[in-house]
């Protein structure tokens, strides 16, 4: 469903717009990749120290670093907000956007960006339903989100015809009904991850905590969007076609790399609340069964995709020389 909430913007703009607005919005996913990826990881740092804590029954330092999280994704979403719109058209000059979609591409990533505080504040609190082991209600949330933004593209991209700025206007809107879904939750928990509102604010140590453990994640996710963003810059002084295709193929790719993904989010939270509870031999069994199932997945997934990729490929476009290419 992840994958669906970003796919569906690629596909709409590929089918009911054109190639030029396919690329413009592809072009602007390694840049948000970049910026987003490294907060998004940052924040990760909130979900093991809250398994943690929540494993050890230390009720306290949970509530502490359940509001310290919530502050940290509010200050992250005001910075990369500013960043985003103020810094959108020289970003994308300085990774070779051509100049037929750069104007599309400012569009998307500014409005994109306007969606910042409830995006990361969405990844936050979910981070923090997981950490104590509910990952039901962000997947009905997430679920909630992909069909706001799917029925918000049908509206707005074909419909009333707004194009680029349609597909941004859907999934902003799509994130802020997401965050409103987290924060009613965890408002109204009887646990000690309930949120409070007057008491968001900064805990000297489980910032300092967050940090240590979320800044590696942080930079990981940093080096992978840099060498895609060197990728992309060679990609982008290849032409509009060039770019569509590999917007394409983008999100055929990331299909994989979500589900790798999903297996790291629920080894971090078991091992993090195991840890916490002093389950040491529960830890190692959990590794030996994470590693198999990725594995098998694996290899699933690229035969399926090396065998069917083409027939994915036309989801996003009919265009003959962007699915050659």
């Amino acid at each position: 469903f992840q994958q669906l909430y970003n796919t569906a913007d690629t596909i709409f703009v590929g089918e009911f717009v054109g190639k030029g607005a396919l690329a413009a919005v592809g072009a602007s996913g390694t840049l948000i990749n970049l910026l987003v990826g490294f907060f998004v990881g940052l924040a990760s740092g909130a979900t093991v120290i809250i398994a943690q804590f929540y494993g050890a029954r230390q009720h306290k330092r949970v509530e502490l670093a359940v509001h310290t999280s919530v502050a940290l994704s509010i200050v992250s979403g005001i910075l990369l907000r500013i960043i985003g719109i103020v810094l959108a058209p020289q970003l994308l000059r300085m990774v070779s956007v051509p100049d037929d979609i750069i104007q599309d591409a400012t569009l998307y990533i500014r409005i994109y960006f306007t969606g910042m505080i409830p995006s990361l504040f969405y990844n936050v609190g979910s981070g923090i339903l997981r950490a104590i082991g509910d990952s039901k209600r962000p997947l009905y949330f997430l679920i909630a989100a992909s069909i706001c933004n799917i029925i918000l593209d049908l509206f707005l991209v074909v419909a009333l015809d707004m194009a680029v700025a349609g597909v941004g206007i859907a999934t902003v809107a799509s994130q802020f009904l997401s965050a409103i879904l987290v924060l009613i939750v965890l408002m109204r928990a009887e646990d000690s991850y309930r949120l409070n509102l007057g008491k968001i604010s900064f805990n000297k140590d489980i910032l300092f905590s967050i940090v240590r453990i979320g800044l590696p994640a942080g930079l990981q996710s940093v080096l992978y969007s840099v060498s895609n963003l060197v990728i992309q810059s060679s990609i982008n002084a290849l032409g509009t076609d060039t770019i569509a295709a590999w917007s394409a193929y983008g999100k055929i790719d990331a299909l994989f790399w979500m589900i790798m993904s999903a297996y790291g989010v629920a080894i971090t939270t078991f091992v993090g609340q195991n840890y916490g509870a002093g389950k040491y031999d529960r830890i190692k069994k959990s590794v030996r069964v994470c590693t198999g199932m990725a594995i098998g997945s694996a290899i699933a997934l690229s035969v399926l995709l090396m065998l069917f990729g083409d027939i994915v490929y036309r989801l996003f476009t009919n265009d003959p020389t962007v699915i050659e290419i």
